[in-house]
């Protein structure tokens, strides 16, 4: 039981800083987004996908990737960078549409 207790104290504990801080609110940013794609889901009564759900995702996706740099993480690096094309792509083919088609 000490081992847990010593394993959680040098994790939550003594890497507590400013980056740890930026890792939080970043994660809990790209969390958003999949709170609200359930309440626009919710509010239709089908699966959705709201514009909010793509800035929510370059927000915490951005963050996300700051931090995995400053930490040195390549794996993390490679997984949210690839991620923000994504995004970045799906707003604007949202864009593109919305140019062809206003009433959208």
């Amino acid at each position: 039981m000490n081992a847990l207790l010593d394993w959680i104290h040098a994790v939550f504990i003594e890497q507590f800083d400013f980056w740890i801080i930026l890792g939080f609110f970043a994660q809990a940013m790209f969390m958003m987004r999949f709170v609200i794609q359930w309440i626009a889901s919710e509010r239709v009564g089908r699966s959705i996908v709201p514009v909010a759900f793509w800035f929510f995702s370059i927000g915490g996706g951005s963050l996300l990737l700051v931090y995995a740099i400053q930490r040195e993480d390549p794996v993390f690096i490679a997984g949210q960078g690839l991620g923000l094309l994504i995004y970045f792509r799906n707003l604007w083919l949202i864009h593109k549409e919305k140019r062809r088609d206003p009433t959208i």
